[in-house]
């Protein structure tokens, strides 16, 4: 495989069918690992959104600055208080449409300009998204620019009630205004394109399910490199080797959709292809249906390719937009997401609200929790990571543009003043957090969107 000279300069465990990037090694690489611990790690980004807002009154913590208290959805975030940013005031101008509530604040979460309005797949997302200006500097460094990742395939043709394209609704990520970036949805698939021998560039070979597990393709080049590891390092390797090892474990078990297929009836299918969801789907969207497993599962692929440096840039998207996605599995929710969200201030539907938004929240924790639990240097993994979670839209009921629900997870390299709430002007440009990141990574650009500049009371 072709690499960049920095990044064929590591090391990595090979076999036949498997290449397994590796985290940096003392033992392997004391020059490298000097410059780490000189705070010279590199910087990771990852951004997770989510459709359909949040329940405006549970979101926004009580006090400002840092003695502030958690908000009842924001909850899940107690053991990483003290890394985190939440923003709030922030409003993205440019998604701001009198025809559409949805779409127009999803193709440009991460880009901040306003969204052509087409019917077919000719779309226009008005520029280049955050994550790809920075995979841009800094994606040459790794085997993979960038990953995209989400819960749903990206849907086509024409939502007539609005008069969008679907196509909109299904990405975050853009490597230019005319050109969205694919997203894998199969975390069998993103695993297998991290893990197994691959061509950057080239689309990977379907999963065999005779292959054996990874681990056990590399492992006799595993067993020569501990040989020359210290003891520290040979725990490292091994820790690191059982997260790989134990999310390849979850990934053999997947749920078996058999009972699922049996119970479609012929109305069923009928209201399938009416809501232009494939049968395999279906189980996702079917009630009682827990996806928190497959978040988890592609939450954890993430974590392996920032802690390998396999890739430092990533997005996730739980759903599409107007997802209406079944969260019944969560106590005390009945019924779909989109819908939910319509609440009309019922204070039952408001409820349901709440509990929904605190559960992608407690993925977005779980991911926080798990960079800050893997040490790098004399610090963790979260110390050197941004990781954004966010939504287009604040109330769902008004497909609100203002005051976002937005949080900034992680210190960036130690270059971001955490653990603080933070409310600024109303409508200020989320953009300009977009440049305070890009200023945090030392991307040097002269404006982003409609920014006015980064936020300075942010950065050290």
């Amino acid at each position: 495989m072709t690499l960049s000279n920095q990044f064929s300069r590591r090391r990595m465990l090979k076999g036949l069918g498997a290449c397994v990037a590796l985290p940096f090694l003392e033992s392997v690489y004391p020059n490298a690992w000097q410059a780490k611990s000189s705070s010279q790690a590199p910087q990771r980004f990852a951004c997770l959104w989510m459709p359909n807002g949040v329940h405006p009154e549970k979101w926004n913590p009580a006090k400002l600055s840092s003695d502030f208290e958690l908000s009842p959805i924001l909850s899940p975030l107690k053991q990483v208080k003290n890394k985190i940013l939440v923003l709030g005031g922030l409003m993205n101008k440019n998604s701001i449409s009198r025809f559409d509530g949805h779409y127009t604040k999803t193709a440009n979460f991460l880009t901040s300009m306003p969204i052509e309005r087409t019917v077919d797949a000719k779309v226009n997302s008005g520029g280049i998204s955050l994550d790809q200006l920075m995979a841009n500097h800094i994606g040459k460094d790794t085997m993979f620019p960038s990953l995209q990742y989400g819960l749903d395939r990206i849907k086509s043709g024409v939502d007539k009630a609005v008069g969008f394209t679907r196509l909109y609704g299904g990405t975050i990520s853009w490597q230019s205004p005319t050109q969205p970036c694919p997203r894998e949805i199969d975390p069998r698939m993103a695993f297998d394109r991290l893990f197994r021998n691959h061509i950057p560039g080239k689309k990977p070979l379907p999963p065999d399910p005779h292959k054996k597990s990874v681990l056990d393709l590399v492992m006799e080049d595993a067993k020569s490199l501990e040989k020359q590891l210290g003891i520290e390092d040979q725990n490292k390797l091994g820790e690191y080797l059982d997260a790989v090892r134990a999310v390849e474990k979850r990934l053999d078990n997947p749920k078996n959709l058999a009972d699922f297929e049996a119970q479609i009836t012929p109305d069923i299918r009928k209201e399938l292809e009416r809501m232009d969801i494939r049968i395999d789907e279906w189980a996702e969207y079917a009630e009682g249906v827990d996806i928190t497993e497959k978040a988890r599962l592609m939450i954890d692929i993430m974590v392996l390719a920032f802690w390998s440096d396999a890739s430092r840039i990533a997005t996730f998207m739980y759903g599409n937009s107007v997802s209406n996605r079944n969260f019944s599995f969560l106590d005390g929710v009945h019924g779909g997401h989109h819908a939910i969200s319509h609440h009309k201030n019922d204070p039952r539907q408001m409820d349901q609200y709440e509990i929904i938004g605190r559960w992608h929240i407690e993925q977005y924790a779980y991911m926080l929790e798990r960079l800050n639990s893997i040490k790098e240097g004399s610090g963790t993994l979260l110390d050197n990571s941004m990781i954004l979670f966010g939504s287009g839209l604040r109330d769902g009921n008004r497909h609100s543009p203002y005051d976002l629900p937005i949080v900034l997870g992680g210190l960036g390299g130690h270059k971001l003043v955490s653990g603080q709430n933070l409310y600024f002007d109303q409508e200020t440009p989320l953009a300009n957090l977009y440049m305070t990141m890009l200023t945090a990574m030392d991307i040097e650009v002269d404006t982003f969107a409609d920014s006015t500049g980064p936020f300075c009371e942010l950065l050290t």
